[in-house]
C-alpha cells in the first residue's frame, strides 16, 4: 500500500501546477462494522472512518477557473470548469463528486467567489466499497468551507454529500457513507439511527484483535449494481406491511413484530429482503451493546450472522466475497468476518488476532487465488478521525 504524506502531496502539486499549494487536507474512507443495507430502510448502522482515504493539496486562484487533477485517474488529465458553471457533465468523470459538492453549497445559498487548483491523491482502492466517493465529497466540502470562509456545519456538509450522490450523480444511496466519513472519530464507531439522525459514539476496544480489510479486487460500481433494485424491493415490502401496521420504515420493526406481520408480504423475494433489513437492524443494536460490554465473542457471532443474511436473504454477496469470508471463518484466531459496503464485489472485513494476521493473509490469499484466479489485497484498518487540515501537522 502506498504511503502518502503531506510532503509527497505538496511535491506532486508543485510538479503538476508549477506553484506551491497553500493547504493540504485528508478525508478518510469508511468501513461499516455491521448494519448493512439498513440505512435507507430507517434502521441503524455502525460504521467508522478509517486511516485510508483521500488527500488533497489546494491553492486558490485569482480567476473563476477550477482545475482538478487526480493521481489515481491520470488518464482523465486535468479537468477544468468555471466556479459558476457547476452543472453535471458525464465527461467530467470522477470530478463530478467534487463539483457536486460545490453545486450543493451554491444551492444552499453559499457564495463561491473564486477558482482554485486541487490535486487529489488517495490510497483507497478504487471501486472497493470503502466509500471513496463520500471521502472525496467531504474532502471538497471541508476545503470549500475553509477556502470561502463558509458558516456551514459538519452535519450540513454530510447531508450535502448525500444530496450529491442522490440528486447530482443519481445513486439512490443512504446517509451512512457521508456520515461515517464526515463525523468519524479515532478508535470509535458511530451508532447512527438513520430514521432520526440521532447518533452516539461507541469506543471500539478490540484488545488482541485487528480489523483486516479484504479487498476482492473485483470492481464495484453502485450505479451498475442491483443497489437501486434492492431499495425498491424494500419499499415494495414496506408498502405491503403498511397495509396492516402503522410504520414508516422497516427499521421500526423488531423481530417479533416482523414475524407476526410477515404474512402481509406474500412474496418470497420481498419477504427475504425485508427480513434482512429488520434483523440486520437488530444485529447492529446488539453489536453496539456487545462492544460496550467488551463481549468480543458475541460481536464476532453477529458479524458472521450479518454475512449469512446478506448472502441468503439479501443476495448481494457474490462468489468473490463469499469465498473470502468462508476462508476467513476457517482460520485460527478469527472472531468473525463479513462483507462490508453495498456488496457485489468490493471488500469484506475480519477480526483477526494480531499474532495470526500474517498466517491469515497467506491462507485466505491462497484459497482465493485457487478459487477465483487472482489475489485479494489485505489492509489493516485503523479507526480514524474525520476530514481535517494537515497543513500545520508536519
Amino acid at each position: 500500500m502506498m504511503e502518502i504524506t503531506s510532503e509527497v502531496l505538496k511535491s506532486e502539486f508543485k510538479t503538476h501546477f508549477k506553484r506551491e499549494p497553500e493547504r493540504v487536507y485528508f478525508s478518510p474512507g469508511r468501513i461499516n462494522l455491521i448494519g448493512e443495507h439498513t440505512d435507507y430502510n430507517g434502521g441503524h448502522v455502525f460504521p467508522c472512518a478509517i486511516s485510508l482515504g483521500t488527500y488533497g493539496a489546494y491553492a486558490s486562484r485569482a480567476d473563476q477557473t477550477v482545475q482538478l487533477y487526480s493521481a489515481n485517474v491520470p488518464d482523465q488529465g486535468t479537468v477544468s470548469f468555471q466556479i459558476d458553471a457547476l452543472t453535471y457533465r458525464q465527461a467530467d468523470g470522477w470530478t463530478n463528486y467534487a463539483k457536486g459538492m460545490l453545486y450543493e453549497l451554491v444551492q444552499a445559498g453559499f457564495k463561491l467567489t473564486h477558482g482554485f487548483d486541487l490535486y487529489i491523491h488517495g490510497n483507497l482502492p478504487d471501486g472497493a466499497g470503502l466509500s471513496s466517493s463520500a471521502s472525496l465529497e467531504l474532502l471538497m466540502g471541508t476545503i470549500a468551507r475553509d477556502a470561502f470562509k463558509l458558516s456551514v456545519s459538519q452535519l450540513a456538509l454530510v447531508k450535502m454529500g448525500q444530496k450529491t450522490e442522490n440528486d447530482y450523480i443519481g445513486v439512490n444511496s443512504g446517509i451512512m457513507d457521508q456520515f461515517a466519513v464526515g463525523m468519524g472519530k479515532a478508535d470509535q464507531a458511530i451508532l447512527l439511527d438513520t430514521n432520526t439522525m440521532k447518533y452516539q459514539y461507541s469506543p471500539v476496544k478490540l484488545g488482541q484483535y485487528l480489523i483486516v480489510i479484504m479487498n476482492t479486487n473485483k470492481r464495484r460500481e453502485l450505479q451498475d449494481s442491483k443497489y437501486n433494485q434492492r431499495r425498491s424491493e424494500c419499499e415494495a415490502a414496506l408498502a405491503k406491511l403498511q397495509q396492516g401496521l402503522p410504520i414508516k420504515a422497516l427499521g421500526d420493526l423488531d423481530k417479533d413484530r416482523f414475524d407476526q406481520a410477515a404474512y402481509l408480504i406474500d412474496d418470497d423475494i420481498l419477504l427475504r429482503r425485508a427480513r434482512h433489513a429488520v434483523f440486520e437492524n437488530q444485529r447492529a443494536l446488539q453489536a453496539a451493546v456487545a462492544l460496550q460490554n467488551n463481549d468480543l465473542a458475541t460481536f464476532g457471532h453477529l458479524i458472521n450472522a450479518s454475512h449469512v443474511s446478506l448472502h441468503y436473504d439479501y443476495e448481494v454477496t457474490g462468489k468473490e466475497l463469499d469465498t473470502l469470508v468462508a476462508a476467513a471463518w476457517r482460520q485460527p484466531g478469527v472472531l468473525g468476518a463479513r462483507m462490508t459496503g453495498a456488496g457485489f464485489g468490493g471488500c469484506a472485513i475480519a477480526l483477526v488476532k494480531k499474532n495470526q494476521v500474517p498466517a491469515f493473509k497467506a491462507a485466505v490469499g491462497d484459497t482465493y487465488q485457487n478459487e477465483i484466479g487472482y489475489q485479494p489485497t489485505f489492509y489493516v484498518a485503523q479507526i480514524a478521525d474525520g476530514p481535517r487540515d494537515l497543513t500545520n501537522l508536519n
